[in-house]
């Protein structure tokens, strides 16, 4: 699936996401990885939605966004409720679904300069 998105340069942009693959501008990714308008987590060491920890989010708390778009595979797959609650109680939004539904979704929330990030599972 081709993505784009023409009010948004300057910033990381999902212009292409397909099973197992990623592209953000003009780079391609296939292992789990954070994204933030201005900053890429290249070596977040998420496998399984079912195994996070609160420790996995820790990059994501530091940077303190808006929103979590967390895209946990071809399938939607619901972490363990408890690890969010150390988001919940900073404020921070977040939401679970597939891989190509979190990146229109983080495109989206990225047109409007929402503060956002998306998290990739890639197993």
């Amino acid at each position: 699936m081709k993505m784009a998105l023409d009010n948004a340069s300057g910033v990381n942009t999902i212009t292409r996401y397909e099973s197992g693959r990623v592209n953000i501008r003009d780079r391609s990714f296939d292992t789990s990885l954070i994204i933030f308008p201005d900053t890429i987590v290249t070596d977040w060491p998420a496998r399984r939605a079912d195994t996070l920890g609160g420790a996995d989010f820790k990059a994501i708390v530091e940077y303190g966004p808006e929103v979590l778009i967390l895209g946990t595979g071809e399938t939607q797959v619901f972490p363990e409720p408890a690890i969010f609650a150390t988001l919940m109680d900073l404020g921070i939004g977040f939401e679970v679904m597939d891989n190509a539904a979190a990146c229109r979704t983080y495109n989206i929330l990225l047109a409007e300069d929402r503060q956002v990030a998306l998290a990739l599972i890639f197993p």
